[in-house]
């Protein structure tokens, strides 16, 4: 049977087909040949052409694997047999793969963080220090469940943007929907009435008219606007590339920059308590996490990390890069009075997050409303102004 597997080497990414009678035969057939196996994108033969055709390879779930592995570990398993437990039970082609490239490289004497390594676009820097620390320590439960902890609270954040995202799209959306019928069925219908009347029609009306007699009239082009638009929007949100310069467009509005800002400190302080927890220096933690900042964060970040190196206290490097909320700077000053700093950005980080939560609830509690007043009074507006001339028309009348 063939297997596509995605592997790395010296040349990068590639995809690699592999004759094979198992998925394990085939990821050894690689790792011999020295690739580093990433991922298997399809099922062998004839039952991924009749079963899996079409479909995308789904990401590798890191957060559950993080779990089970946490699970395993603190009911006795060692790490060998962990993995190979998560391997025997998984049903996921592309994960089934993955963990056998792991458990292989396992058996080939590697440790555990160097076999992460090899996977980078599944496993992020953060998460291989922080194993490649609790190896040296012992405490590898611990660890993962820091791990698991702070993706925990990320993944929560995260849902409760979304959740609150959706009731104000589907508003807007069938608001659009409601006025183009307006304007393209109803409001052609009234023209004819007004224009076989022979009346002066007001200028509104008249505008009004001639955007729905033109709408009627070319039916097929805006029908082809409208899904234009519709595939547009929805490539930018499926497109990782897309969606990251949406979303950091949006963020830079007035009122959301600011929230933005803060919210990525708090992650910021979150992913470096995991690290200082995990037993990593301060200086290399804040040069692993810099890629969770914007731009110019970074470079104040990098600011930070020279005044730190040269000797300043963290919390006065934070204060002078303007990276450092007033809360997280008086938090900081405690924790390096006690040695106990990784503790304090942690509840700097959480503090922040509860803060955020409360915003977004505030924020959608006053979005919809606002979306609801508009749309009805665009809605309103368009009835209103089909109806002004039988209102003038009742008027001379009487």
């Amino acid at each position: 049977m063939r297997f596509h597997l995605q592997v790395q080497g010296a040349a990068g990414r590639q995809a690699l087909a592999i004759d094979a009678a198992s998925e394990a035969e085939a990821i050894r057939q690689a790792v011999r040949k020295g690739w580093r196996v990433l991922a298997i994108d399809a099922a062998q033969g004839a039952q991924a052409a009749s079963a899996g055709a079409g479909q995308r390879p789904q990401p590798f779930p890191l957060l559950q694997f993080s779990q089970e592995l946490l699970a395993l570990l603190e009911a006795g398993l060692n790490l060998s047999e962990a993995i190979a437990t998560l391997h025997n039970k998984e049903a996921r082609p592309g994960a089934k793969a993955t963990l056998g490239a792991i458990l292989l490289t396992l058996q080939q004497g590697k440790s555990f963080s160097d076999t992460l390594a090899g996977f980078p676009a599944i496993f992020p820097d953060i998460y291989i220090a922080t194993v490649h620390a609790a190896e040296r320590s012992g405490n590898l439960p611990e660890a993962l469940a820091r791990f698991v902890g702070y993706q925990l609270q990320f993944d929560a954040i995260r849902k409760k943007l979304v959740s609150a995202a959706i009731y104000p799209l589907m508003l807007l959306m069938v608001g659009t929907l409601v006025t183009l019928f307006l304007l393209g069925y109803v409001v052609p219908k009234f023209s004819v009435v007004y224009e076989s009347s022979g009346r002066d029609i007001p200028w509104l009306s008249q505008m009004l008219l001639a955007c729905g007699k033109s709408i009627a009239a070319h039916p097929m082009l805006c029908l082809g606007a409208l899904g234009g638009t519709v595939t547009a929007l929805s490539f930018c949100v499926t497109n990782g590339a897309m969606r990251q310069l949406l979303i950091l467009n949006v963020l830079r509005l007035p009122l959301l920059s600011e929230k933005a800002a803060e919210f990525r400190l708090a992650r910021f302080y979150r992913a470096l308590s995991l690290l200082l927890h995990a037993g990593i220096p301060l200086s290399k933690a804040l040069a692993m996490v810099s890629a969770m900042l914007l731009p110019a964060q970074q470079g104040q970040l990098a600011q930070a990390r020279r005044a730190v190196d040269e000797g300043q206290p963290f919390s006065a490097a934070l204060e002078q890069s303007r990276l450092a909320t007033p809360v997280a700077q008086s938090l900081l000053k405690v924790g390096e009075n006690t040695g106990r700093l990784g503790d304090m950005l942690e509840r700097s980080a959480k503090f922040h997050d509860e803060e955020f939560a409360r915003w977004v609830d505030w924020a959608s509690r006053l979005l919809e409303p606002v979306l609801m007043m508009l749309i009805g009074v665009v809605i309103g507006g368009v009835v209103v102004l089909m109806y002004m001339p039988i209102f003038e028309l009742a008027g001379s009348l009487s």
